[in-house]
């Protein structure tokens, strides 16, 4: 915090024109209106009146859960028994496999507290949940200077991660570490300071009323662990659309262009702020950088198999805190096998508004466009409903090809306006049994209503998707939540019913 340079950090000019074009003015409105809200029903008896239908989420629960989902379909099945053989080739069999286990799964919990564990909030089989990702600087000269205790540290970096492995959907918003919230007993503060107040615990209780949603799992990194990470997965690839230089404070100096990154100069990066002195609030790209490179690195290990990728769980266990466990992990990885990086992984930031007072610079969330923010994340729509409103975009590294924006929150991959609700009839055009109530359920975790209908006797080699009147959009939707080409989606000419909005005509590239 020394090294800040309030001057260099935005005219006054510049906070006029960011203020007004990036969100509109700030309001005074709650979390959003279908989550619960702080303001609405406090903390603890938000608590409470959940553990009627939930309870605390426990290491244990987190592996039954991710069992039953993966229990819900023969290829879960197969997955399950083929990762636990990968594990035994990989540690022996019996004793040897869950002693190793074990010891891996005390190596991610070290330093989780029951507090943390009772701040976790379980979720159903198959739905959406929120983690907490925290970097943490515990260097090694700051602790000497001020101790190990927790009250000494600060969340240099705090992401609110939205998981949706039924939708195949990633969504990172960063929370700026000077955003000024209330935090009951301690008063108004930088939301960074929820840490040095009662650790991780009291962090995710924070982080969970501001945005008004529950928490079901956390992580933490050591910024000086950062680089055994990248590492150990071998490297990123990382395209900058500028140049990128802070040689004084971060030690960097890469050109404009792709890189193959090593550690070292990942860790740089995604430190580095004074390399965008110029932009104004240099926090702010180093957050979209930073969760860029997040990205980067799922990309890579997802494309390791199990084997591969338990190994390399094992290897980040002393860099890494979290309370999930190596086969929560490697569960959950597994699911996300067909993520398409490039354009489902959502990344955006809170909405804030920048004031110097006292000598010091706090982040005001305009807690109008926060609200809309938040339920378009709970939608598992982008955070952005326009590109204008991502300022750092064309100067940090863009997530894979990035992910074009409508005024309604997304496009296809072609460019196409894409909307995610409407009714859907499914028919199974295949012999595949239980085919078309098995892409309904895709189809409803993406937001529609979909019907299945396995009457459809004629055989289909290739999926089309048909819509009724003026819903192509909802068609568009359709074929990118089922992974079909938008050349197949046609007004709907064939004779199908007119009830619904779109036909999805599922084929032999569907079975």
């Amino acid at each position: 915090m020394a090294d800040r340079k309030p001057h260099k950090r935005m005219t006054h000019a510049e906070q006029i024109r960011r203020s007004q074009s990036r969100y509109g003015s700030s309001a005074s409105v709650g979390a959003p209106s279908h989550t619960r809200a702080a303001s609405e029903t406090p903390r603890t008896s938000r608590r409470a009146s959940s553990t009627s239908s939930r309870h605390i989420a426990t290491r244990a629960d987190g592996v039954d859960a991710y069992a039953a989902r993966r229990k819900k379909n023969g290829r879960g099945r197969v997955l399950r028994g083929v990762l636990v053989a990968f594990l035994l080739v990989l540690v022996g069999v019996g004793t040897a496999a869950a002693l190793y286990i074990t010891q891996i799964n005390n190596n991610l919990s070290d330093g989780v507290s029951e507090e943390l564990r009772q701040q976790l909030v379980s979720v159903e089989p198959q739905q959406p949940f929120y983690m907490l990702l925290l970097g943490v600087d515990k260097s090694e000269g700051r602790a000497e200077e001020w101790g190990d205790s927790t009250s000494n540290f600060r969340a240099d970096t705090i992401i609110l991660a939205r998981v949706d492995a039924p939708a195949q959907k990633v969504t990172l918003v960063s929370i700026p570490r000077d955003t000024y919230v209330d935090m009951g007993s301690h008063g108004k503060d930088k939301i960074n300071a929820a840490y040095s107040y009662g650790g991780a615990a009291y962090m995710v209780e924070v982080v969970s009323e501001f945005a008004g949603v529950d928490i079901s799992a956390y992580a933490e990194i050591d910024f000086e662990q950062f680089t055994s990470i990248v590492d150990t997965i071998g490297g990123i690839e990382v395209t900058l659309p500028v140049d990128v230089v802070d040689e004084d404070y971060a030690g960097i100096n890469l050109t404009a262009g792709t890189h193959q990154l090593d550690g070292a100069t990942a860790l740089a990066l995604v430190r580095t702020r004074h390399a965008y002195d110029s932009y104004g609030g240099g926090d702010f790209y180093r957050a979209a950088n930073q969760r860029a490179v997040i990205a980067a690195i799922v990309k890579k290990i997802l494309q390791q198999d199990p084997v591969t990728m338990a190994s390399t769980v094992s290897k980040l266990a002393d860099s890494v805190t979290t309370t999930m466990g190596v086969t929560d992990i490697v569960s959950l990885a597994m699911q996300f096998r067909n993520l398409d990086v490039d354009n489902d992984f959502y990344s955006g930031q809170t909405p804030t508004i920048s004031e110097y007072t006292n000598n010091i610079w706090y982040e005001m969330p305009d807690t109008a466009a926060w609200k809309e923010m938040m339920q378009r994340v709970d939608a598992g729509q982008s955070p952005y409903s326009d590109a204008s409103q991502d300022f750092t975009s064309g100067a940090t590294i863009a997530i894979g090809n990035g992910t074009s924006i409508s005024d309604d929150g997304s496009t296809s991959s072609s460019g196409e306006k894409a909307t995610y609700s409407g009714s859907v009839l499914v028919l199974n055009g295949t012999g595949v049994s239980g085919l078309a109530a098995s892409k309904s359920s895709d189809l409803e975790s993406a937001g529609f209503s979909p019907y299945a209908d396995t009457a459809n006797s004629s055989s289909h080699t290739t999926s089309m998707v048909y819509y009724n009147g003026s819903a192509r959009s909802s068609a568009v939707g359709v074929a990118e939540t089922l992974g079909i080409s938008t050349d197949n989606v046609a007004e709907n000419t064939e004779g199908y019913s007119t009830r619904y909005d779109v036909i999805v005509v599922l084929g032999a590239d569907q079975a």
